[in-house]
C-alpha cells in the first residue's frame, strides 16, 4: 500500500502542478474574452453593437423581422455570466473545494475527481486534447488534413464558439444522452429525480453500464457527423476528433454531470479562441499566424503533458485496484 501511495504521488505532485496552472488559465481567460470583445478591433467592420438578428442563423426566422433589440455584445455578457457562474460553483463542489482536493491529492495520493468539478474538467480536458492530439498527428501522417469552417467576421466566429457549448451540451448530453439513460434505467417516474438525473446521470442506479455506453458512443459518433455535414461546416478530417471528443465528453456527462461536461466544451471552443485572438490583437497578427505562436504551443505543451500524466493515472489507479481484489 505505501508503495502504491508513493508511485501515485510521483505522478501526481507534477500532475497537480499543471491542472493548478489550467485552472489559473481557465480563470484569466475570462477578463481577456471581455477585453477582446469590446476593447479591439477583432471584429473590423462591426463590433460589439452588431444586433444577433442580423446574423445569418435569424436570416430565415420571423424572429429577424422582430424588435428585438439584443447586440452581440449583450449576448456574449449573458454568455460570459453563465460561463462565470458555473466555473465559480464548479470551484466549490459537489463535496470539498477545488483546493482543498488539490491538497488531498499531494498529501495522500487520493485521485477521487468526484469530490470537486474543477478538478475533473481539468483533468479530462487535458486527456481530450491529448487525444485530439493525436487523433491529428495520425491523420496528417496519413495526408488528412482538417480545416476549419472558414468564418466571415472573427467577432461572429468568437460570438459562435461562445455560444455553441451550451447549445451543443444541453442537445447532444442532455437531450440525446441523459433523457435515454434515464428511459433505460429509472425506476422512479419523479419529475424532480427526472431533472436531478439529467444534471447528473450519476444519480440513476446503474449496475451494468453497457446499455449506457452504447448510448454515449451512438451519440458520439452524431456529434462527429454533424461537425462535417453542413455545407459551412469543418472538413472530413475533423469527424475523428469530433467523435471522440463526443464520446470523452458523453462519459464525462455520464459520470460527473452537465457542469463538467459543459465546462470542458467551452474551455475547447472560448477558452482556446479566447487567448489566439488575444495574442492577434496585441501583435497585429492574422488569427492563423496567433495559432502558432510560442504562447499557445506552450500552452499545447502543458495540456499535452498533464493529459500523459492524467492517462498515466488512470491506468495506475485500475491496475492497483485489480490488485487490490486478487
Amino acid at each position: 500500500m505505501k508503495n502504491q501511495s508513493k508511485i501515485l504521488q510521483f505522478f501526481g505532485i507534477p500532475f497537480t502542478a499543471l491542472l493548478s496552472i489550467i485552472f489559473g488559465l481557465l480563470l484569466i481567460s475570462f477578463p481577456i474574452g471581455i477585453y477582446v470583445v469590446f476593447q479591439t478591433d477583432i471584429g473590423d467592420e462591426i463590433n460589439y453593437d452588431y444586433p444577433i438578428t442580423h446574423l445569418d442563423i435569424f436570416q430565415d426566422t420571423n424572429f429577424y423581422q422582430s424588435s428585438f433589440d439584443l447586440s452581440i455584445g449583450d449576448v456574449f455578457v449573458l454568455l460570459w455570466i453563465f460561463y462565470l457562474a458555473i466555473f465559480v460553483f464548479s470551484i466549490l463542489g459537489p463535496k470539498q473545494n477545488f483546493l482543498k482536493s488539490i491538497s488531498s491529492l499531494i498529501s495522500m495520493g487520493q485521485y477521487d475527481v468526484k469530490v470537486n468539478y474543477m478538478f475533473a474538467i481539468t483533468k479530462w480536458l487535458s486527456i481530450l486534447v491529448l487525444i485530439s492530439a493525436l487523433i491529428n498527428f495520425f491523420q496528417e501522417y496519413f495526408g488528412i488534413i482538417t480545416v476549419p469552417p472558414l468564418g466571415d467576421n472573427n467577432l461572429i466566429q468568437f460570438f459562435y464558439v461562445s455560444l455553441a457549448p451550451l447549445l451543443e451540451e444541453f442537445i447532444f448530453r442532455i437531450i440525446l444522452v441523459g433523457i435515454p439513460l434515464f428511459a433505460l434505467y429509472s425506476s422512479r417516474a419523479s419529475f424532480r429525480y427526472f431533472l436531478k438525473c439529467l444534471w447528473t446521470p450519476s444519480s440513476l442506479n446503474i449496475l451494468d453500464s453497457k446499455k449506457a455506453i452504447f448510448v454515449i458512443v451512438f451519440v458520439g459518433i452524431a456529434f462527429g457527423f454533424a461537425h462535417i455535414a453542413f455545407g459551412d461546416s469543418w472538413s472530413e478530417g475533423k469527424f475523428a476528433q469530433a467523435t471522440a471528443g463526443g464520446i470523452i465528453l458523453g462519459w464525462v456527462y455520464f459520470r460527473y454531470g452537465f457542469v463538467v461536461s459543459l465546462l470542458i466544451h467551452w474551455a475547447t471552443n472560448y477558452f482556446i479562441f479566447a487567448y489566439a485572438h488575444f495574442i492577434s490583437q496585441i501583435n497585429y497578427v492574422p488569427l492563423e499566424t496567433a495559432f502558432i505562436n510560442p504562447l499557445m504551443s506552450s500552452l499545447e505543451l502543458l495540456f499535452l503533458s498533464s493529459g500523459i500524466l492524467g492517462v498515466c493515472i488512470i491506468f495506475l489507479n485500475k491496475f492497483y485496484l485489480k490488485k487490490s481484489l486478487i
